[in-house]
Parts: C-alpha cells; structure tokens; sequence
C-alpha cells in the first residue's frame, strides 16, 4: 500500500472502492500529468511509474462515481509536507538504513521505569521554535544518567495546526513534519538504543482528526452516508469518538490500515512497544445510559496484539483504557491481549493524598488500596504514576504545584513530590514519570512551552533523588530486587500517624525482601517500631530526608536496625526504624 519505491521507479498503490477513476500526479514531472491508475480487485487502484523516485512529492486524483474530482493524500504515506499538503515518496520501510553494528536487548517488564515525553516541548529547537526529533537526542544523555529504561513518545503522527499534544493525528502513518522526517525518527531510535533506553509510541485509534481531514481521509472517495466521513469511519452513530470520527473496525481494510501502521512503528522503527490511547473509545460507544460495547473495536485490539505477539512477544502493548477492566490485560479470545494498562487510579488516590492540606486529611487506607492493587494478579499488568500528560495539564497542574500552587519550590512541595515519588517507584506495577517531573517543573504542561531545564541544575539533589530511587527500583546495587518481584504486602497501616509500610518480594530473603516506610505526616520519628519479615540486621538503603538531596531537608537519621523476635504487624520480628516528615525509608538485608 502507498508508494513503494523500486529498483526502476516507484509502485503506488490506494483503496477508493467507490471511485469511477484514480490517478497520480506529483514533482517527478512537474505535476505536468495525472497518470491515470488501473482498477483492481476489491476495489485497489495501482500504477508503476519508473519517473518516480524518493523524494518527490505526489497526490491522488480520486473521481467520485458522481460529483467533481478531488484531490487526496495518500493514507499510507510515511511522510507529508503538511498536513494539508502533499505526501512524499519516502523510503524508510525498504531503504537502508544503519542501525549500527550494536545488538540491542529490550529491557524486561519488570526493568523498565517510562519516561513519557512531547517532542515538541521536551527539548526546544533553534530559536523558539518547537523541539525536534533532533534535540531529543540531545537530551538522552541525561535520561540516561537518571536511570529510566524507556522512553515514551507521545503521538509523533502529522498533526493539525502549528503544535499539538499529538492526539489529532491526520494519518496513522505520516512522521509530523515540525519534529522531523522518518529517517530522524529511526535516527531516534538507534541514539536511544545506544543509550540503554527503550523507545515506546503513542498511537491513537479512537479517532482520527478532527481537523485537515478533508484532504485525506475524509470522504476518500466520494461515498459517504447520512452526511458522515466515508469508507474509513462509521457512518451512523458509531462515527462520534467525542474527539473525531471514529475509524470503521467492521471494515476489513480500515482494521488493515491500523494494524499495519502499528506494525510499522514497531517492525520499519524498531520501536519496542506501543501506548494506545483511550482504548474504552475503541471498545464502546456512547448510548443513551451508559456505554455500549463495539465488537469490531474489541476484535481490532485482539488481531493486532496478537500479530504483535505472534511477530515479536517481547514487545510490549499498553493501553490507556482508564476503566480498570482487567479483561484488557486478559489474553486473547477472552480479553484485549494487552500486557499492561493505565492505572489512573493510582495517581488519582496518591495525588488526593500529596496534596491534602492538612494531615488529617490523608487517607492511608486508600494509599494502601492502591499499593496493593492489582488487575488479573499480575503486577506488570499496570503503568503507576503520579504525573503524566492529562494530569500535568490545566485541570490538575504540576504535582509540586498543586500541593502548593505558587510555591511549587517549597518545603512542603518538595518533601511531598518526593514522597509521591518514592511511593511510585517501589510500589508494584511498571513505574512512569512525565518530562520534568525529576526536576520538580511546576509550569502547566501545554504543547507550546518548554521545559525548564535550567531546573535541572538548581534541583540537582532532587534529579540524584529519583536517580537512586530508580537504581533501587532497577536493582542495580544487587539489594532490592524485590522491587522487581511481583509481590506486596502492606502490613503496617497507621492511619493515626500517617505511616504504612509495606514489603517487596519476590522470592524473599536477603537482597530480595526491601520494606519500605512511608510517613505521609509532618512529624519525625527516631524509633519508629514496625514488624519485619526476618530476623537479624536490616540496612537503610534509602532515606528520602537527607540534606544532601535538598539542603532545607531535615536529614532526620535513619540508622541500620536489627530485628528482634518480638513479633508485630503480623510479622515475625520488629525492629525501630527513624523516618523523617513527609518522607520515606527503604531496608533490606545483606545476608
């Protein structure tokens, strides 16, 4: 499908069952001629045309059974000149490209701690213009120091208007012409994988559009019912998404076109895994009462994540659905096929719980619900988080913010946001951070300003924060790998005080078994007594309190302890722990 280029010339390809006539024009003869195209089966038109090379720009003349020519983009072009402009012939699934000599090894599941990141935002371009697919690459030094495993790109697809958060894509395949062409987004690719980092996109199949549809998609070719957007999206009241016209997944080509663009990010860009976003609008339309299921939409999800897993398993899938339905990361038949799912109501609880005004306020039987929580019995089967694109924005504001708005730098924000942190980081479920959050940017996310990277060096105790808290969540010190085991108990829940504490396992015992201390209150304790599963001496691996993080830090002690047989908190053992206000501690055994 599109244009495929060949040793003498290049191949095009399209759908438009409904034309009386297609052809193609373009730069490779001064758009001089329309070559007329010649009707397949199924209703494909296609052509070879040898003065046709990568490079050149071309167009689709579709003829309507009745009514005037139009005009039209090639669905399945990898590149466009805007997103009302032309599509360019672009090689990048077939030409060569060097992805170095280097193998490269996905992180495990339980490895991997996500940045999600906007393009143009992240890291500005010349001037003030948005960011390029370029000046990431700049910055993955940095992500690279911090520890994280992944990178998440929000939507990279052609896109209406000067900037966007991506989500009003105009093409499933098309790289966004403001952050670069498909060659740097591969060049992206290949940096980040030098750098240790996994690289996840952002699709959207919910909808198409809204906007600049008129040239592509929309009414393709010509055909149209009940004034609705043609042979790509229902026709009837299956077409309204709440954001564009939602795709036709009773449509045998349309579930083509989506599958095979999901293929692409991840086979043509060795891309290693998948977001999509808002599955519940794939899966359900609205009805009068309450959401009514779409077969086609569960039957979409199910084929591409099973021709995912049948062509490269280790590749993961991840829906934001939203809806805590553990028949998304069930297997297929029976459920979605995905591996893991958004769990919004992790960062809804645990934000209610930072940003309480007064102590008395915070629920620690709700943080423990979340911590515990888990979809299907597997822990990986969940994204935690307290930041991301949706709650960075204007209605929820910046973690450090919304606890103190306009003091997203004080004491209270910051002790706070790293309790957050340190809560997200060793509770159960794939860990995510949005761009800046390791540097407590406070400044609403919108798609035109940038982050603030001069924070970085003012904050460099906090970014050391969150560097070693994810070397604990990682295991990298050889101490806590039960923060990668599937594994919790939250044992201590002292909703008078504030504090719960929880153990992290996975086949347990030393250098496996971690307990971590959370005290959502602002008072200090030296012997704070908690139960402990074992015996014998347990060594602080992390206190969030030290002054060395931020000097208006309390540098509270916590001391290594040892457990004595004194059984509490259903535990075996017990021993006293010092925690600092609005802070956390972690302990695990040496032997």
């Amino acid at each position: 499908m599109g244009a495929t280029a060949l040793s003498h010339g290049t191949a095009f390809r399209v759908w438009a069952p409904n034309a009386e006539a297609v052809g193609v024009a373009g730069s490779f003869d001064g758009w001089a001629v329309v070559h007329p195209m010649t009707a397949e089966k199924g209703g494909y038109w296609s052509i070879q045309l040898a003065v046709a090379r990568p490079g050149d720009e071309y167009k689709y003349l579709v003829t309507p059974a009745q009514g005037a020519a139009k005009w039209k983009i090639d669905p399945y072009a990898r590149r466009l000149t805007s997103s009302v402009g032309n599509a360019v012939i672009d090689t990048t699934e077939f030409s060569h490209f060097d992805w170095g000599a280097d193998p490269w090894h996905c992180p495990t599941w339980d490895e991997l701690v996500i940045y999600e990141l906007h393009v143009g935002t992240f890291s500005r371009g010349a001037g003030r213009a948005p960011g390029r697919l370029c000046n990431v690459v700049e910055r993955l030094d940095e992500l690279a120091e911090l520890g994280v495993t992944a990178i998440e790109l929000m939507p990279v697809t052609e896109y209406a208007g000067e900037s966007s958060w991506g989500y009003n894509p105009v093409s499933a395949f098309a790289v966004s012409a403001d952050y670069g062409s498909p060659s740097e987004l591969k060049a992206l690719v290949r940096a980040a994988h030098a750098h240790g980092l996994a690289v996840l996109g952002d699709v959207v199949c919910n909808h198409l559009g809204p906007d600049d549809l008129d040239e592509g998609l929309r009414r393709f070719d010509g055909w149209y019912e009940n004034d609705g957007d043609g042979i790509y999206f229902y026709n009837d009241e299956r077409r309204e998404s709440g954001w564009g016209p939602r795709p036709d997944y009773g449509r045998a080509e349309v579930r083509r076109y989506l599958r095979d663009s999901a293929l692409s990010w991840l086979e043509e860009y060795r891309m290693d895994g998948l977001r999509w976003d808002a599955t519940a609008r794939i899966r359900n339309v609205d009805g009068d009462d309450a959401p009514v299921e779409l077969p086609d939409g569960w039957a979409l999800m199910r084929w591409v994540n099973d021709e995912i897993n049948a062509r490269q398993p280790w590749k993961i899938s991840i829906a934001e659905d939203l809806q805590d339905d553990p028949a998304i990361t069930t297997a297929t038949p029976a459920g979605a096929g995905f591996d893991s799912q958004w769990d919004a109501g992790f960062a809804h609880v645990l934000r209610s719980a930072l940003t309480a005004t007064q102590d008395c306020e915070r629920s620690m039987a709700q943080v423990r619900a979340v911590v515990e929580h888990r979809l299907g019995g597997n822990a990986l089967a969940r994204v935690v988080y307290t930041e991301s694109h949706d709650t960075a924005a204007q209605a929820h504001g910046r973690l450090s913010d919304a606890i103190w708005p306009g003091n997203a730098h004080s004491w209270y924000a910051k002790k706070r946001t790293t309790l957050g942190a340190a809560t997200l980081l060793t509770a159960p479920g794939i860990p995510m951070l949005f761009q800046g959050q390791e540097f407590l940017e406070d400044r609403t996310f919108d798609d035109r300003t940038p982050l603030d990277w001069g924070k970085r060096g003012r904050h460099r105790g906090i970014v050391q924060l969150y560097t070693d808290l994810i070397a604990l969540r990682r295991n990298r010190d050889h101490t806590t790998a039960g923060l990668r085991g599937d594994q919790v108990d939250v044992y201590h829940c002292n909703d008078a005080d504030k504090v719960i504490a929880f153990h992290r396992y996975g086949q347990g015992g030393p250098r496996d078994s971690t307990i971590v201390v959370l005290n959502f209150g602002n008072r200090r304790y030296d012997c704070y007594r908690i139960g402990l599963p074992r015996a014998g001496g347990w060594r602080v691996r992390f206190n969030s309190d030290w002054a060395g993080y931020d000097p208006e830090f309390d540098n509270s002690p916590s001391l290594d302890t040892h457990a004595d047989g004194i059984a509490q908190d259903g535990q075996p053992c017990s021993g006293a722990v010092g925690v600092g206000p609005y802070s956390a501690v972690t302990l695990s055994q040496d032997a």
